[in-house]
């Protein structure tokens, strides 16, 4: 995967916006407002994501690419060294999982900014 791929995929899902709030370097992806994955455009090519705690332990220790969330709460996000040592299809799904946890916590509120959003 390459930063187009990355890109393209996670503008592909419903309500999702990029931006770059803290830097140039550090392209952010929010669904409805709320950040669901970021990554760095001149270091080392990686991705923090959300995850549940149970399954942020068993990456880390599954995946030597795989390590405590940069800048990020070390219990929910992770940072993935996306250097090929992970297969695409099993980044695309954490992606999924970090964009499904992101939604699922949203307020009724934001589920319905979320539904106006989507339905664009």
């Amino acid at each position: 995967m390459n930063i187009e791929e990355l890109r393209e995929y996670c503008i592909s899902k419903p309500a999702v916006t990029e931006s770059f709030p803290f830097d140039e370097a550090t392209l952010v992806f929010k669904v409805a407002g709320k950040m669901f994955l970021l990554t760095d455009l001149v270091d080392a090519f990686s991705m923090n994501i959300k995850n549940t705690p149970e399954k942020v332990i068993e990456l880390k220790e599954q995946y030597p690419s795989v390590l405590p969330g940069y800048h990020m709460n070390k219990i929910h996000w992770i940072t993935v060294m996306i250097d090929g040592s992970v297969e695409d299809k099993l980044l695309r799904q954490w992606i999924d999982e970090s964009y499904a946890l992101i939604v699922a916590g949203f307020t009724r509120k934001e589920k319905m900014l979320f539904d106006e959003m989507a339905s664009r």
